[in-house]
């Protein structure tokens, strides 16, 4: 599948495919916080809290593998146990529900969960996507340069 050109010469500037956004670096540090805590818990009682001292490993594997992977044929979604494939056409656009996850919102209407992306990535997403998903920034900026205009 041939990728298509920015729908206008404004169009968010083209970005090396395929962009991978992951949680945020800062999610490391419960990875630290997590060990001394199984630590003081199976020092309670290694018999019956040893296995605690998993659950670190679990939360940094965690890290590692949830990620949205943008491409040119269109998104994958990495969840923890599953992953699924998006192609650009069976996108109809993104929703940010207030207390959730970003979703992908399919044309046929299923959510499909966006893991590690937030508000703040939506220009890359909007460059990495080549304008298919808007950047609300830039329509926001053009609407006041816009109204700036009409006023003078």
């Amino acid at each position: 599948m041939s990728t298509s050109s920015p729908a206008s010469p404004d169009a968010a500037p083209a970005v090396e495919l395929p962009q991978t956004f992951r949680i945020q670096r800062l999610a490391w540090f419960a990875v630290p916080m997590m060990f001394v805590v199984t630590v003081i818990l199976a020092g309670a009682s290694l018999v019956w809290l040893g296995w605690t001292l998993i659950l670190p490993v679990v939360l940094g594997w965690w890290i590692v593998r949830i990620r949205t992977v943008v491409t040119e044929d269109g998104l994958r979604a990495v969840h923890t146990f599953s992953t699924r494939e998006i192609a650009w056409n069976e996108v109809e656009g993104v929703q940010f529900p207030r207390w959730g996850s970003v979703r992908a919102v399919l044309v046929n209407g299923v959510r499909v969960r966006l893991p590690a992306i937030t508000f703040a990535d939506l220009p890359r997403l909007s460059a990495a996507s080549q304008g298919r998903i808007p950047d609300p920034y830039e329509s926001h900026a053009r609407s006041q340069e816009s109204d700036e205009d009409t006023n003078s």
